[in-house]
């Protein structure tokens, strides 16, 4: 017989387990133990035990389900509002006997009862208060499409489409080739800077991506020091055992407004892949949305292909 409960202290190595038969798609890899887990779930200080819920039958784990709750508009506490489903997870000699859909209605009601009346699901920024360096790659882009939960299982449920992300990739063993006429007058007025430590600017910054101590890039100029173009990067550990080589993921890349669209975004880019060759990566991510008309083109002249998309759903609880 089949109960949902929350979680316990004692889940910690069956959730490791079940997660090890269920949720090695591109996007996941193998936990060897439950340091990935405490790390990138456990400890975050908003973490409440009620909102992860535990299929159990026989003391046997068999799925899970984690909401949880995004940032107000300053990314200074908790919205309860904002809430998001961050996974659900059946195991395979489960699935397809309603146990996913026991897990969602409980993870919903979680929600609602504390206030949440718009539900999304998939775990995205900013709603991604969990998972952020265990699923998704460089950042979260919602469900993958190759993922049990997936647009039939969440439509069924009430749930329909509200954002898409592609998911890039480019090999670092390839050679760099971008040429572009206005990177020598660019490099006569900006330089490269590595900056190891990463201000990351607000209190949901530093709870969602601080663990993974990102590493900025930027362009500054070269007598004020000031900073015209930014993107910090991550070294995805875990990820690189998966793919089998060392991985660098992109968060994000950001440009002075008042300096766009004149190739400072393509010069950054252009030179943290030389970086990273000269470091002996292997991979690099990026991931942008796939309405993004500058990205998309940008990442593909630059030798990015893509590799995943993921979704993000939403459902109107009335």
């Amino acid at each position: 017989m089949v109960r949902i409960r929350h979680f316990r202290n004692d889940d910690p190595p069956a959730l490791v387990a079940l997660w090890n038969d269920s949720v090695l798609g591109r996007g996941a890899y193998t936990l060897r133990s439950a340091v990935p887990l405490e790390r990138h779930v456990f400890a975050k200080p908003y973490f409440d035990p009620q909102g992860l819920l535990i299929a159990e039958d026989n003391e046997q784990v068999v799925g899970f389900a984690h909401a949880g709750f995004g940032p107000n508009d300053t990314e200074s506490a908790l919205d309860r509002s904002r809430g998001v489903l961050c996974a659900i997870v059946v195991h395979p000699s489960r699935r397809r006997r309603g146990l996913g859909g026991q897990l969602l209605r409980a993870a919903e009601e979680y929600l609602t009862t504390r206030g949440t009346s718009v539900m999304h699901a998939g775990p995205h920024w900013p709603l991604c208060p969990f998972y952020f360096g265990l699923y998704g790659g460089s950042m979260l882009p919602g469900f993958l499409v190759g993922d049990e939960v997936g647009e039939l299982f969440l439509t069924h449920h009430g749930y329909d489409k509200a954002r898409s992300t592609v998911v890039f990739q480019r090999r670092l063993d390839q050679p760099v080739v971008a040429t572009d006429p206005r990177f020598t007058n660019l490099r006569r007025r900006y330089e490269l800077r590595i900056t190891p430590t990463v201000a990351l600017g607000s209190w949901w910054q530093e709870c969602v991506l601080g663990l993974v101590e990102p590493v900025e890039i930027r362009l500054e100029e070269r007598f004020s020091r000031q900073p015209v173009a930014r993107a910090p990067v991550w070294e995805m550990e875990g990820y690189a055992g998966h793919w089998n080589t060392p991985t660098v993921g992109v968060t994000d890349i950001q440009v002075r407004s008042d300096l766009r669209r004149q190739g400072l975004a393509k010069l950054l880019l252009t030179q943290l892949l030389k970086t990273l060759q000269e470091q002996c990566y292997g991979i690099i991510e990026a991931q942008t949305l796939s309405d993004n008309g500058s990205a998309l083109p940008l990442l593909q002249a630059l030798g990015f292909q893509q590799v995943d998309r993921g979704f993000v759903y939403r459902k109107t609880i009335r």
